[in-house]
């Protein structure tokens, strides 16, 4: 199968988040604490499905966002913590419940919880995380940053029911597509940008710009996930490449391509995606298109847009060490697909 995007031969000096890891060391190691604290139960399977994608080497970026928005304005207690530790469990409770509603074999590289305890255990202890998650909200005492999450994980669950809505629909537009993932992604990287600067007693002005990051930073990232769906490696993608495709996910590269194609190409969209005529073999007819209209050269550029709006974003406000930790995950979230 041809290769779309190519990931060889990468400057490893660009696109590091190792500033931003640096800075957040110290903080990561008490959430990394808190976390596998708090999933901790006297019911057995709780902790073992938990522990399962906890310990599974996911980058955790959104709770160092947390943890490096609430230092850029100097903040100086423990509640970003318990807040970072929050978002992490929205997070991992979320991978949770897409896995079962996607039925994903593969999660950053190992079998899916659901595939190992079954369906209804990785819906359940989703739920659990959710619950530990709104307890250490609670217990940092801003009803601000409540409401910035509690706001997160409803469009969050509305994203997720707008996917199901366009999912195997090729009538879905370009718009249709970008409420899915402002929803479904950009929100939680929004809101772990914004509670930073909550806690930290800051300015409107700095929660905005904070808020506006996070959600086009979110944008810039799923993107570059959709693009590297057909032309990634599964150990980079930490699922099976081409799953979209074969769960009839009509993301952005699919989108261009129906749209550019002609009437015998639409054709076989049509029968890829809403026939679930998805098998190895159209796979590859599916990335031959992408090229022949640029359509993963023109998501990644519209990722790169996204990035240049956080960037801009965070402009105004004074150089710090943690600002420009967070313009490094801009460039490392580009950089998946340099």
């Amino acid at each position: 199968m041809g290769v779309v995007v190519n990931l060889k031969g990468k400057d490893p000096s660009k696109g590091s988040i190792d500033r931003l890891i640096a800075l957040t060391r110290d903080d990561m190691g008490k959430v990394n604490e808190l976390i596998l604290s708090k999933a901790g139960s006297n019911v057995e399977l709780i902790p073992q499905i938990a522990n399962h994608l906890i310990s599974s080497g996911g980058k955790r970026l959104r709770p160092m966002l947390t943890l490096a928005a609430a230092r850029m304005f100097g903040y100086g207690g423990e509640g970003h913590v318990k807040l970072a530790a929050s978002v992490e469990f929205m997070h991992t409770a979320t991978l949770l419940h897409d896995d079962v509603v996607d039925e994903s074999d593969l999660r950053r590289g190992r079998r899916t919880a659901r595939m190992i305890w079954g369906n209804q255990a990785s819906v359940l202890v989703g739920d659990y995380l959710l619950g530990q998650a709104f307890q250490m909200m609670v217990e940092v005492g801003s009803l601000e940053a409540l409401d910035i999450l509690a706001s997160a994980a409803s469009v969050i669950a509305e994203g997720e029911v707008m996917q199901l809505g366009v999912s195997k629909n090729l009538d879905t537009t370009e718009d249709d597509y970008l409420a899915v993932i402002k929803a479904k992604t950009a929100a939680l990287f929004s809101a772990a940008g914004e509670v930073g600067p909550v806690i930290a007693g800051a300015s409107a002005s700095d929660k905005a710009a904070l808020r506006s990051y996070g959600t086009n930073l979110g944008l810039a990232f799923q993107l570059v996930d959709d693009a590297l769906d057909y032309g990634g490696k599964a150990s980079e993608l930490g699922k099976n490449v081409g799953d979209d495709f074969r769960e009839g996910k009509v993301t952005l590269p699919v989108i261009l391509s129906y749209r550019r194609g002609s009437a015998e190409e639409r054709a076989f969209w049509k029968a890829a995606i809403e026939d679930n005529q998805a098998d190895d073999a159209a796979l590859e007819q599916a990335v031959k298109l992408m090229h022949r209209h640029n359509s993963i050269a023109d998501t990644i550029a519209r990722a790169r847009h996204f990035g240049e709006i956080a960037r801009d974003a965070l402009a105004p406000l004074p150089k710090t060490p943690e600002k420009e930790g967070l313009l490094d995950v801009i460039d490392f979230c580009i950089s998946r697909v340099n």
